[in-house]
């Protein structure tokens, strides 16, 4: 697990490259490797997993001394790729993941990550006869990369906004319009970003540029999983699991208190005891008495598992410093607070001594887990159901959003269109099923945008590496074969959930796992402070698009009367004036620290 970044077609400078990896190194924080030349640079600040003491980026290969390579992720099939390259007559040194790249590139071309099976965004230059980059990501986007393409077909790219942006050659150009894809979706989907020119490969992509040409993307077809899809729920879950919880360095879970995580959990601590060890699990809270508090259903996960159970309770008073730590790593506005108990429970993780994490994140997208789903399926054939499922996705429903905009920022809106409109479009095209519909919007759009990039950016402020065995392309595939039935409100879950999780864990009403906002906006909170000062009415009336009054009156409201639907709107307000405050100063150079 890395943090990568570079160059092609483009003149960059040392003090440049060095700003990049200054600004993702917390991501990698083992080893900066950096390689330049003419037109190009390609490089990797390394989080050593697999094979620590090797596997030193950017990879070469002997037999072809012009095609290098670096890389983010965990290729899960390396070592049968390395029996097969060194069938072929290739010589690879070490056992690192990674280095069969170059290798694995000169037999396919830039087919060759159709061959990998694991999570990754790598980069591959080809310095030969003819020049060219190839950039990719797994089928399910857990590795982003994030790249820029100038007006002269110069592109550059890393692994997150931040370094990306300490390239001189890359804007900070705001789209006016982040403020209500903020509000409508609570972040950018899809492959824009909050900043004109600034994009993300999409899931299952592969893009390639040559010097002087436009870069081209293709999405690859999914990985042949046909066999997995024939297991079991139970089979699958443990395979993968079993797989993701081999490594070189202390592994632990995060458990939550709920059936996504609790599964993950027993099936790791059932995994690590065939090996005489014991499983460690986390799990974050806050200090006080909250509502919704999960410190028992996690307790009782970690008890049936025999794991040795973390409880990380943080002070509601570090939630402001919390705040503007996240906005800065994620780069991009996202308005769920679940990224301040991301960023905290990683810290813990981290300071604990761990380098690799499981999670079950990726279950309510393949398993139709969300309320808004099963809303959505419920509305009888010929009604919509369309437009109720996309205010759910909001952080302020639409009457409420528009309430708040000036006529001038309405105005604009209504010319370029909204993230709202736009994805409720894609789903009334969609000549899917309702069901099917729902499932490639959940998976393929929001996602990776929503969750793994947050999962991604926040787990490696702090150097650790996520692991989803939901998100797995076996486990995928064993989802997408399940009945309708079995595949809506996890229901095959919870059969399997059966054998391995204690019953106050599958009788509990489902959860999210965050903080309790609305509780902790109450008047005279530290959030609540925080929240004030960003909405000040000179500051929006410099900025012109909200109404000071509107959103004052929206302040008094819950100071009065706490509510979750105002307290989220709020809350996706200041997050996105805060990003604009963070964003600007990443023009200067400066690393990003932890």
């Amino acid at each position: 697990m890395c943090r990568i970044f570079g160059s092609f077609a483009a003149g960059v400078t040392d003090p440049e490259l060095h700003a990049v990896s200054g600004r993702q190194r917390h991501g990698g924080p083992d080893e900066r490797g950096v390689l330049s030349g003419r037109g190009w640079s390609l490089g990797c600040d390394r989080l050593a997993v697999t094979d620590p003491g090797h596997g030193s980026q950017p990879y070469r290969l002997r037999t072809a001394p012009g095609v290098l390579a670096v890389f983010n992720g965990e290729i899960y099939n390396h070592r049968e790729l390395r029996r097969r390259l060194s069938a072929r007559g290739h010589r690879l040194d070490g056992r690192c993941d990674g280095s069969l790249l170059p290798a694995l590139y000169t037999e396919y071309g830039p087919g060759f990550a159709e061959h990998l099976d694991g999570m990754f965004a790598v980069a591959v230059l080809d310095l030969r006869s003819r020049p060219r980059l190839v950039l990719a990501v797994d089928d399910m986007g857990m590795k982003p990369i994030h790249y820029h393409v100038a007006g002269d077909g110069s592109v550059r790219f890393a692994s997150e906004i931040p370094a990306l942006l300490a390239f001189d050659a890359v804007p900070t150009d705001i789209r006016e319009e982040t403020l209500d894809t903020v509000l409508a979706t609570k972040t950018p989907l899809g492959t824009e970003t909050a900043l004109r020119g600034v994009h993300v490969l999409p899931p299952g992509a592969t893009a390639v540029a040559h010097p002087g040409s436009a870069l081209r993307i293709r999405r690859r077809a999914p990985r042949d999983t046909a066999q997995a899809g024939g297991r079991g729920t139970l089979d699958t879950l443990r395979h993968e699991t079993e797989r993701l919880a081999a490594a070189d360095v202390p592994v632990c879970a995060v458990t939550s208190g709920g059936l996504d995580s609790g599964l993950v959990t027993a099936l790791a601590a059932e995994e690590l005891r065939l090996d005489d060890r014991q499983l460690h699990t986390f799990h974050l809270g806050y200090k006080g008495r909250w509502p919704g508090a999960e410190h028992t259903y996690a307790q009782a996960v970690a008890n049936r598992a025999r794991t040795v159970h973390h409880r990380v309770d943080v002070d509601p008073s570090e939630l402001a410093s919390l705040l503007t730590r996240t906005v800065r790593h994620l780069g991009q506005p996202n308005a769920d607070p679940i990224a301040l108990s991301t960023y905290a429970l990683f810290r813990a993780v981290r300071e604990a001594g761990f380098t690799v994490a499981l999670t079950g994140d990726g279950a309510d997208e393949l398993f139709g887990g969300y309320d808004r789903v099963r809303s959505a399926l419920a509305v009888p054939e010929g009604q919509d159901w369309v437009a109720a499922y996309v205010d759910a996705l909001a952080a302020a429903p639409r009457l409420l959003r528009h309430s708040l905009y000036t006529p001038a920022y309405r105005a604009l809106l209504r010319e370029r269109g909204s993230a709202s409109d736009r994805i409720a479009a894609r789903l009334r095209d969609s000549p899917k099923d309702r069901l099917s519909t729902l499932e490639d919007f959940e998976t393929r759009c929001r996602l990776p945008a929503y969750h793994l990039r947050r999962v991604d950016h926040l787990s490696m402020a702090w150097a650790v590496e996520t692991r989803m065995p939901f998100c797995q392309p076996g486990t995928v595939a064993m989802a997408r074969s399940r009945t309708a039935a079995e595949r809506t409100g996890k229901r095959a879950l919870y059969d399997v959930g059966r054998e391995l999780l204690p019953g106050s864990v599958l009788n509990r009403p489902k959860q999210p796992f965050t903080l309790p906002l609305a509780a902790m906006m109450a008047s005279g909170s530290p959030l609540m402070d925080t929240v004030r000062e960003l909405l000040s009415p000179a500051r929006l009336g410099r900025d012109g698009r909200l109404r000071p009054d509107r959103v004052q009156a929206l302040l008094a409201r819950q100071a009065a009367r706490p509510s979750a639907s105002d307290a989220l709107a709020l809350w996706g307000i200041a997050v996105h004036e805060l990003w604009t405050e963070v964003v600007q100063g990443l023009r200067i150079p400066v690393g990003c620290a932890a």
